[in-house]
């Protein structure tokens, strides 16, 4: 058995039904013991978004950005090829069904997000340079007390990013330009490691100034192309609907070049490209929201939920529609290519542009947001003088994936990316009563006053 094989196995294993029945039950239970919190709170998470005060680079509060600057580098790094492709081939592997499955997962996730970002920010720690450093790593070990999986997390967020956050996203780039506008490879990995390294280079203050902008442009822009799309095929959307709810509870026949899939199928890689979308449980998401500037946990909960709400109910529903209103879903193709194809049915010229210059803003700021999680995990590992050749080293692998063949990146990537939710899952079920109580205490608080 060769080495591939041996992590495609593994990755197999690790995603599997187990982990992911632990990851959406997590969040069922947190739901439970929060009340519903995403459900009863969701109206007000969304209004703190626009508050001026959740923009304000002079907060109250310790931190080294804005509550704001905290979201957009979360979403810097979820919202990505998981948005195009993963999406893509969720419907391919699992029918149409499979999307009815990633909302149930963004649905729980948001608890679990909110629990992660609470946590981070009662458990963060100030570093000897000034800056705030939180995350699974620190609550883990510091809440729970159990140092060695607070390490264990650690090291397995330093050693993902090189994979999910550089490698395979830099070479989805690649070769998206090559094929639309035939850019070299080996272009396209100097020019988006030099860019990154433009902004990772300045820490997490110039992380947060750039995403800032960044992602809400970024958003706009490829949810208004899909809106298009979805205006010009309204009378499409019921259909697709249709098939969303009917197949989430029953067997897609096979129709066209789709082959059909079972609602185990539906259930299965639904809830896989939704964790693998909104990262919710995986622990990557509560690093940078340790960083906001407040003296509220909750606050900034309520605030990174949001970040499941605009990652899965937003922009992967939108690819979703777009691909299942025109037809596309049925063209035997998958992954970004899926996506690609039904864009340019519905707005040919420009469609197919539209998607690759998504996916190559979207690919560049999952880079900046996960070489801000790679160095806050080595630095816990070995030390703030551990940052710098970090993040030389993270620009140089984002080069040299632009041209390499990532199927067993992906995998190793995949892995250690559910090797990271198993310590913080267990971080967040060990203390749901410290963060029930630190949310209730907060929320009287704000009643009262």
């Amino acid at each position: 058995m060769t080495v591939p094989e041996i992590m495609s196995a593994v990755n197999g294993f690790v995603w599997g039904p187990y982990m992911l029945a632990f990851l959406v039950g997590t969040g069922i239970y947190l739901t439970i013991r929060l009340k519903g919190i995403q459900f009863v709170r969701l109206p007000a998470a969304l209004k703190l978004i626009f508050s001026s005060s959740t923009r304000d680079d002079a907060g109250s509060g310790q931190g080294d950005i804005s509550p704001f600057q905290a979201l957009t580098t979360a979403l810097s790094a979820t919202i990505g090829t998981g948005n195009i492709a993963g999406v893509a081939t969720a419907i391919f592997l699992g029918g149409p069904g499979a999307v009815f499955w990633m909302w149930v997962c963004a649905v729980f996730g948001m608890a679990t997000k909110f629990a992660e970002a609470v946590l981070a920010v009662k458990y963060r720690h100030i570093l000897p340079d000034g800056t705030m450093q939180g995350g699974p790593m620190r609550y883990i070990a510091d809440g729970l007390g159990i140092k060695w999986l607070g390490w264990l997390f650690a090291l397995m967020g330093c050693v993902a990013a090189f994979g999910i956050g550089s490698m395979v996203q830099s070479n989805s780039v690649a070769v998206a330009l090559e094929h639309t506008w035939s850019v070299p490879p080996m272009l396209t990995g100097v020019v988006m490691a030099l860019m990154t390294g433009v902004v990772i280079i300045g820490g997490i203050r110039r992380i947060g100034k750039v995403t800032e902008k960044i992602v809400p442009v970024m958003g706009v822009f490829y949810v208004a192309g899909a809106l298009i799309i979805l205006f010009l095929n309204f009378t499409t959307i019921p259909d697709a609907l249709a098939l969303i709810f009917s197949h989430a509870f029953s067997p897609a026949s096979a129709t066209g070049g789709f082959a059909g899939a079972a609602v185990a199928s539906a259930i299965r890689f639904g809830v896989a490209r939704g964790v693998f979308s909104n990262e919710a449980g995986l622990g990557s998401a509560p690093i940078a929201h340790a960083a906001a500037r407040t003296d509220d946990p909750v606050r900034q909960g309520l605030i990174a939920m949001t970040g499941v709400f605009f990652d899965t109910i937003i922009v992967c529903s939108m690819t979703a529609l777009v691909i299942l209103s025109t037809g596309a879903w049925t063209s035997g193709k998958t992954s970004s290519a899926l996506t690609s194809l039904a864009f340019e049915t519905a707005l040919p010229g420009v469609g197919n542009i539209i998607v690759t210059i998504g996916l190559a803003v979207f690919a560049y700021s999952t880079m900046i947001g996960w070489a801000y999680y790679g160095e806050e995990c080595i630095q816990y590992i070995m030390g703030i003088r551990a940052r710098m050749p970090y993040r030389y080293v993270f620009c140089g692998v984002i080069a040299l994936g632009a041209f390499q063949k990532v199927g067993f990146v992906w995998d190793f990537s995949d892995t250690m990316n559910g090797a990271m939710a198993i310590p913080n899952l267990i971080g967040l079920i060990g203390l749901s009563g410290v963060l029930v109580n630190e949310t209730r205490k907060r929320l009287l608080e704000k009643e009262e006053s």
